[in-house]
């Protein structure tokens, strides 16, 4: 979608409980958004802490062939013939997977599970995805058995469950620090390395950029995790929680609340925009 013929519209969406319902991970409630997006040919990168096996999952349900990133941003995956110029990322090794372009910003994924039996020497009553089977993973996020499979391969990012209290957990987070990685929280804290979804989300708008000259440039998402990505971006939106909420964490200049809950109010925020844009009113 171009802008006064001028700008291209980019956005980049959060999945669970945004795009995804926090329950049944249905998008269908954002069908009629999803369908104009498709039909302006609007580049919509799926940004998550899910898995790039779950993301592809998401993906092809979708029909979206757009460059994606995983795991709270420790990964960019672009279709090989997808920029028609040599992708460069500064101070970033780009690799090949399959048919992807591969640019790696996140911890190794043996780092994380070593830090988290570290953390557990020290008391810490944590349980990665790492430490639970299959089963257990779908049990804790209503996955199926399929999709927690996927859940579980992963490559940056440990998601983990914490038993203690907020005293403990300001411990929990300076215990993190102190191996040099970071941590976040969703649905779920999160370990992982010097990276976050706004990182990535730089690197590909700039990449954009390049491509199609002057980018808009939105991000939906509902939690903090999601705080990276929202700054970077013109019009950063956010969704109610499963309880009708916004996060009140989340206080950026210029945020949107949509009215809705995850796909719904996805969906209404989309439109609006894209309204809005058409009109020229933004």
């Amino acid at each position: 979608m171009t802008l006064s013929g001028r700008s291209r519209v980019v956005i980049f969406t959060d999945l669970d409980g945004t795009l995804l319902d926090f329950s049944t991970y249905s998008f269908e409630k954002a069908f009629p958004a999803l369908a104009s997006i498709r039909q302006e040919h609007i580049p919509l990168v799926l940004c998550s802490s899910k898995t790039r096996k779950e993301i592809e999952y998401y993906r092809q349900k979708m029909g979206n062939l757009h460059p994606f990133i995983s795991e709270n941003g420790g990964g960019i995956f672009i279709p090989s013939d997808y920029f028609d110029f040599q992708v460069q990322a500064p101070d970033t090794a780009i690799g090949r997977k399959g048919d992807y372009l591969v640019i790696r910003l996140g911890a190794q994924y043996s780092m994380l599970r070593n830090a988290i039996a570290s953390l557990k020497k020290e008391g810490f009553r944590i349980r990665g995805f790492g430490d639970m089977s299959i089963a257990e993973i779908a049990e804790v996020t209503e996955l199926s058995i399929s999709e927690a499979a996927m859940a579980k391969e992963r490559d940056f990012d440990e998601p983990f469950l914490f038993e203690g209290d907020e005293r403990e957990t300001g411990r929990l987070l300076m215990a993190i620090k102190a191996q040099g990685l970071h941590s976040t929280r969703g649905r779920f804290f999160h370990l992982l390395g010097d990276t976050d979804k706004g990182r990535a989300v730089a690197i590909l708008i700039s990449l954009f950029r390049k491509k199609f000259g002057r980018v808009t440039t939105v991000a939906v998402g509902d939690n903090p995790n999601d705080i990276p990505m929202l700054e970077k971006t013109d019009y950063p939106v956010i969704v109610q929680q499963h309880d009708g909420s916004y996060n009140q964490t989340i206080q950026i200049p210029g945020l949107i609340k949509a009215e809705g809950i995850g796909p719904e109010g996805w969906n209404r925020a989309l439109l609006t925009l894209l309204s809005a844009f058409r009109s020229g009113e933004q």
